[in-house]
């Protein structure tokens, strides 16, 4: 298990939000913290600790008043440590390749793959077609509904027909570098990890998975790296010290 930074971009600021409140109606989200450091503030104090594959997201979308102001911190973050980060947001074949070249590892995508509410083979062929499958990592980030844990698109908001499984993730891991999975409903509540999530990827063993979602404690720290089997490597945001929580950064580093 890794631990990989995150850097969430909100109406231009650098933000831990609890994820699922974001609207994209009046750029709304309830915020947990809101720094005042830039994201290239950021992205140089993970590459001084060599944090590679963590994950700039853009939380507005390119109709937002703010998505200009939220895209420029996002390559001043990816300038600050060029091959050193990730970068998902709105993502599609024509506008990924500005983000490779302004120094993204890889980029991240989810509502292109998933529209129409399935996966749309078609738009996942030219994402691999633009970008190459070295350079895709795959947003997977799921709600529960009827007890079945649903990918969602378009910031959280949407759920698509298609369920998070076994055989969903074998089927993507051809088409992709990595797995990014929120599990949406914890995520920022700090309340505890997805349990049923957690068990999947643990069992998953084809490509890197990340999974983000509800860490508030060492002991949801460490059941993630019991359940994950020890390979899930884990994003830690809004309980971690550097956010404004009580789970020291150093002393996650020294625990995964």
């Amino acid at each position: 298990m890794k631990f990989r930074p995150c850097i969430d971009i909100h109406n231009g600021k650098v933000k831990q939000i609890v994820g699922g409140t974001l609207r994209d109606e009046g750029d709304a989200a309830a915020e947990n913290f809101v720094s005042e450091r830039s994201a290239a503030d950021f992205a140089r104090f993970y590459a001084a600790d060599d944090l590679r594959g963590g994950h700039v997201i853009l939380l507005n979308p390119a109709s937002s008043e703010h998505y200009e102001a939220t895209k420029r911190q996002a390559l001043s973050a990816l300038s600050a440590w060029p091959g050193g980060l990730m970068l998902g947001g709105g993502i599609r074949p024509e506008t990924a390749e500005e983000f490779l070249n302004a120094g993204a590892s890889h980029v991240i995508v989810t509502s292109y793959v998933f529209s129409g509410g399935r996966i749309n083979e078609e738009n996942l062929e030219r994402m691999i077609a633009a970008v190459g499958k070295e350079h895709l990592v795959l947003d997977l980030s799921c709600r529960r509904k009827d007890d079945v844990y649903y990918i969602v698109t378009d910031r959280w908001q949407k759920y698509t027909r298609t369920p998070l499984t076994a055989e969903t993730l074998h089927h993507l891991a051809a088409c992709c570098d990595e797995f990014l999975i929120h599990a949406v409903d914890a995520e920022g509540k700090r309340q505890g990890v997805e349990e049923d999530v957690l068990r999947l990827l643990g069992d998953f063993t084809e490509i890197p998975v990340t999974y983000a979602g509800g860490v508030g404690s060492f002991s949801d720290l460490d059941r993630v790296k019991r359940l994950g089997k020890d390979h899930v490597d884990v994003t830690i945001g809004s309980a971690l010290d550097i956010f404004g929580g009580d789970m020291p950064y150093r002393e996650v580093l020294k625990r995964v």
